[in-house]
């Protein structure tokens, strides 16, 4: 998917909108396209999600990867890619799930925090793998996962994330990150939302730049 590599080449940040209401999708998508974003996930225990996927595919689909978070069935795969969204992303690892996001066309970034969850994973196609919670595994074990990963295995550092902690992640060598509520909160302001994506790029920017 042409979309995805570009994305990932070019900004590896993921937006985590848990909480987002369809009618604030595409103001909250807007500022985070404007400030350099290129994939955003809607979590599927978000208020009415799918919508909420729908309109932020139909208005930035050509530019970003948008899909859905928590998604812990085969049903649900088929639910958000029929919404638009390109991007699977789950809090465990389940094959089932990944094998029907990738039959569809999909890209499937499923939980993980042991070497064999690892290796599960890309075995059966994932294209990132969410180290999560990133709280219970510091910089020290993702260095130490990375030792013995494949060069080419994109690993996610997911939770609890902030502009600050990520030059420890990506030092260890995580490729991307996810980002949740120092990013996105329901009831933070678009002016707010705008701030802080913001300092999430530059900080990333900073990263790659040394």
């Amino acid at each position: 998917m042409k979309a995805w590599n570009d994305a990932m080449a070019d900004n590896p940040l993921i937006a985590i909108l848990r909480g987002l209401a369809p009618e604030a999708a595409v103001d909250v998508a807007g500022v985070l396209v404007e400030a350099g974003f290129r994939i955003i996930e809607v979590p599927l225990n978000s208020p009415k999600p799918l919508v909420s996927i729908s309109k932020i595919a139909d208005r930035f689909g050509d530019r970003i990867v948008v899909g859905a978070g928590t998604v812990l069935s085969t049903d649900k795969v088929e639910a958000v890619v029929d919404a638009g969204g390109k991007l699977i992303v789950a809090p465990n690892m389940k094959p089932d799930v990944g094998e029907r996001t990738i039959k569809l066309g999909g890209k499937w970034c499923p939980g993980v925090f042991s070497p064999t969850e690892a290796f599960d994973a890309l075995e059966h196609g994932a294209s990132v793998l969410k180290f999560f919670p990133a709280e219970m595994a510091p910089p020290k074990a993702i260095s130490a996962m990375r030792t013995v990963l494949p060069k080419d295995a994109i690993v996610a550092a997911v939770g609890g994330i902030t502009p600050e902690t990520m030059a420890a992640y990506y030092k260890a060598g995580s490729d991307s990150f996810g980002l949740g509520s120092a990013l996105y909160k329901p009831d933070y302001s678009v002016e707010e939302i705008a701030r802080r994506a913001k300092s999430f790029v530059e900080a990333y920017r900073e990263l790659v730049a040394q």
